[in-house]
């Protein structure tokens, strides 16, 4: 029982209240003075030897958050930042073909090929997202909260009326969460790792779309977990076999024994929405309820 059950009133006060009625203390409220409450000093969390207090939050808040919301399952999406909608690489490809530089104009039809996947990823998370909602499921969409593909998922899921998750991360060159992120559900993570971690403890499967070194981090370190068997196997799905295919030679590991025999099927490709969610509404935490 829950000692709030049975004492209605509290028996200390909380750090929020505590906090709320600090009196002022004008010979020690100064910098550099000790006088500060540990958990409020900023310039102590800070420090390098708290870096193990550090993690712990990290990982305790979008954890304790999350479970409030009721988000116990997800869908993780993974994909390029630099992926644009097809109507912003059209107008990207008519400008470039207005100025006439030929460089421009290749590079603005390269994205405006790769646009597709934006609007597979947007269609993805809306099939998929009301398809849960039908079902009852209360599973939502994941993403690295980012533009490009990321934008995508958060913003096919809010179309639908949906929410979804946005693990952002900071970087030098700052990454702002898209305006399709269920506010409650939008965090900021300082370490990769923890950040990694969060995008695996409530996944039931992970969609892959094209990307570069970070997609890749990504994608590779769930395969070693799940090869390794540090994490239990879910469906990966890797949107784009021709993307795939040329950019990883999984026939070499294979023949210079790499990977095991059995390795290359822990992936499968698709490349449509539509299949996509073909193969997950099989799977047993959504077929499960298909009938609900």
């Amino acid at each position: 029982m829950n000692s709030r059950d049975t004492h209605p009133q509290r028996n200390f006060p909380s750090a929020k209240d505590e906090c709320a009625t600090l009196a002022p203390h004008p010979s020690y409220d100064r910098p550099g003075s000790a006088y500060e409450l540990a958990f409020k000093d900023e310039s102590f969390l800070l420090r390098d030897d708290m870096r193990p207090i550090r993690l712990q939050l990290e990982l305790l808040k979008p954890e304790k958050l999350l479970d409030e919301q009721g988000v116990h399952a997800t869908i993780v999406m993974f994909g390029s930042a630099r992926i644009l909608p097809e109507d912003t690489a059209r107008t990207r490809l008519a400008a470039a073909e207005a100025d006439g530089d030929p460089g421009a104009i290749a590079r603005a039809r390269g994205q405006l090929a790769m646009s597709r996947y934006y609007e597979e990823a947007r269609r993805f998370a809306q099939i998929a997202t009301q398809a849960c909602a039908d079902r009852g499921r209360p599973i939502v969409i994941a993403t690295g909260g980012g533009p490009g593909v990321m934008e995508a998922g958060n913003r096919g899921a809010y179309e639908v009326g949906g929410k979804s998750v946005g693990l952002n991360i900071v970087l030098p060159h700052e990454q702002y969460p898209n305006p399709y992120i269920t506010p409650e559900l939008c965090f900021r993570f300082h370490y990769f790792g923890l950040r990694k971690m969060h995008f695996l403890m409530r996944s039931i499967a992970l969609v892959c779309f094209p990307g570069g070194y970070g997609t890749l981090d990504e994608l590779f370190e769930t395969l070693t977990l799940i090869q390794t068997g540090k994490s239990r196997r879910r469906p990966i799905l890797l949107f784009g076999r021709d993307f795939w295919t040329r950019l990883i030679n999984i026939d070499l590991l294979l023949e210079t024994g790499m990977i095991s025999p059995g390795d290359e099927q822990l992936f499968q490709y698709v490349e449509t929405a539509e299949e996509a969610w073909a193969v997950l509404s099989q799977q047993p935490e959504l077929a499960a309820s298909a009938g609900a």
